[in-house]
């Protein structure tokens, strides 16, 4: 049996939450002691991990409950479902990202940010020695492989939605073998 000072340590939590886990159901203790502490069981212990799993992944405590208990929702749905909602919050900050680059402009240390736009990302494949022919074929491939993968690196990179859909859509039509466009 495990002591709830046991589980703090162990999962770097407060007391206070895992006597929240116990009110809210997610994780009660299996027994309780003379002095009437919460006493946890292997079991217990393995719960935990999983709750401390979903709650890394940045799942609300009630999906972590039903995916836990294996309730109406199949664990597949939800946590698709949850990587659908991080990537559309990514993309929205992707965008905030791009306008706080161009808000800074040129006065900016930029080259100390996290930041890639279309004119370094091509001039890093150029210095690499890619042909345009050859970064064309690379988007070709990028969008057959995963199209919804290379929507995300082209915002990533601040390019407009206008300019997406064009080089998606020549990418999809295997553009390389009409006249190349230049990205």
């Amino acid at each position: 049996m495990h002591t709830i000072g046991q589980l703090m340590k162990r999962f770097g939590l407060s007391r206070s939450t895992l006597i929240y886990y116990d009110d809210i159901g997610l994780l009660k203790p299996s027994a309780r002691s003379n002095a009437n502490y919460r006493m946890y069981t292997d079991k217990d212990l393995q719960r935990m991990q999983q709750i401390s799993l979903y709650k890394e992944a940045g799942l609300p405590l009630e999906e972590i409950a039903a995916l836990i208990d294996e309730q109406s929702t199949a664990p597949t749905e939800l946590l698709e479902q949850h990587l659908s909602n991080l990537n559309s919050q990514i993309s929205l900050l992707r965008q905030q990202q791009q306008k706080v680059v161009q808000l800074l402009g040129k006065q900016s240390l930029l080259r100390h940010s996290r930041t890639m736009d279309k004119a370094k990302w091509v001039s890093i494949l150029a210095a690499t020695g890619m042909s345009e022919v050859e970064m064309q074929q690379w988007h070709v491939e990028f969008e057959r492989s995963q199209p919804e993968a290379h929507q995300d690196f082209l915002e990533s990179l601040g390019i407009e939605s206008d300019e997406i859909t064009k080089i998606r859509r020549c990418s999809q039509k295997d553009w390389i073998k009409n006249k190349p466009n230049s990205f």
